[in-house]
């Protein structure tokens, strides 16, 4: 049965198609009520995942960050919040309070409407709140995606521990770090949390596009 980390992370693959999305069509789809996907909501919106919209209209993922007066980057943006998060979660007491003082200095100056992506930098307290642990395995996934390299990941906490994938994209919402993969274990496309990775090994085989295995058929699977 999925537990509540595996709804929340299906809920922001579902989201992550920019569209508007409304509770009740939500909730058909994952097999649950609409009052659990407000509370669902609510969780990702604390965790720092960029959703817009509100209860009776729908929900959708936001993007791209603009930080007057400077234009970050995501990864300028990633690398910004994983050293608060990091920091923050430090045993020093004082470093903990200023990364925290410093979240909310950065947070106070993003636009009013949160419609940027990772547009909140309060710290996470809730289902997502482990995610910068992964951040290990970034700098490896980072290079396969550019050399169409293939990993094996092992992830002890997933029915499948162990996987061979085509890495994709990685994706950034907040707190959470996921990769976009063709899995050849499984046949399929898999979106996968970075933080629950234990060991990523780069491959020596390289792979090219094929039909059914790009970045774009995954997007058509979201439509």
């Amino acid at each position: 049965m999925p537990t509540r980390s595996d709804r929340l992370l299906d809920l922001v693959r579902l989201l992550s198609d920019g569209r508007l999305h409304r509770a009740e069509d939500l909730a058909r789809r994952l097999g649950v009520s609409q009052r659990t996907i407000y509370r669902d909501m609510d969780t990702l919106v604390a965790s720092g995942v960029p959703i817009a919209g509100e209860r009776g209209l729908g929900y959708a993922a936001t993007a791209a960050i603009t930080l007057p007066p400077l234009n970050l980057t995501l990864p300028e943006l990633e690398a910004l919040h994983l050293g608060l998060t990091v920091v923050g979660e430090a045993g020093d007491e004082e470093l903990r309070e200023a990364a925290q003082t410093l979240s909310a200095k950065i947070d106070a100056v993003l636009p009013e409407d949160r419609s940027a992506r990772g547009a909140s930098f309060g710290f996470a307290t809730h289902a997502f709140a482990e995610a910068s642990r992964g951040f290990r395995h970034m700098p490896a996934i980072r290079a396969a995606i550019r050399a169409r390299q293939k990993l094996r990941l092992q992830m002890p906490a997933d029915p499948i521990s162990r996987r061979i994938v085509r890495p994709l994209r990685l994706d950034y919402w907040g707190r959470v770090w996921t990769v976009t993969a063709w899995d050849e274990t499984t046949q399929g496309f898999q979106l996968l949390r970075v933080d629950l990775i234990e060991e990523v090994a780069s491959l020596p085989q390289l792979f090219v596009d094929e039909p059914g295995r790009t970045l774009a058929d995954y997007q058509a699977t979201l439509g």
